[in-house]
């Protein structure tokens, strides 16, 4: 069993995750309302991996017979100036995200909560792979510039995900 104050900081984590899917939903609404549809669906992607993350804290938290307390997701932008704009948001997001993890892997550790010590190390795993692909699309979008030729051909990649 988790102890209240563990209870309290994985539901938070469970908004988070959701409103990181919220994000990468608006994200894909713009992308796709700008013509890039690799991009929207890399986004929409996004989207379905983050609620899934979401429910990997609600199952846990039902498993260990915790109370899931669901709270309002607060409001995300809804535009962006460019598909590097997008991806630089995503990557300090994810940054955030990953800061939020080892806070609630700390807290594990101070509470002697080995089990969700041993839950948590996957999503220390999922976060490095998160801020490593952003990282890596940051990175050939600023080997691309403004070439619009590269950018729609980047986009189509983007879309084979």
């Amino acid at each position: 069993m988790v102890s209240n104050k563990m209870q309290d900081a994985l539901n938070a984590q469970i908004n988070a995750e959701m409103w990181s899917a919220y994000l990468y939903m608006a994200m894909s609404l713009d992308a796709s309302f700008k013509g890039l549809n690799g991009a929207a669906s890399w986004f929409r992607k996004q989207y379905d991996e983050e609620m899934s993350h979401a429910f990997k804290f609600i199952d846990y938290l039902k498993g260990q017979l915790a109370k899931v307390e669901l709270k309002p997701v607060a409001e995300v932008p809804s535009s962006w100036e460019s598909i590097a704009a997008m991806f630089s948001q995503t990557l300090e997001h994810e940054k955030k995200v990953t800061s939020m993890i080892h806070s609630l892997c700390c807290l594990a550790s101070d509470e002697k909560d080995f089990a969700t010590a041993n839950f948590l190390q996957w999503f220390v795993n999922e976060q490095v792979e998160e801020e490593a692909t952003a990282s890596g699309i940051i990175d050939a979008l600023k080997y691309i510039g403004d070439d619009k030729a590269a950018v729609y051909m980047f986009d189509k990649e983007l879309g084979s995900r």
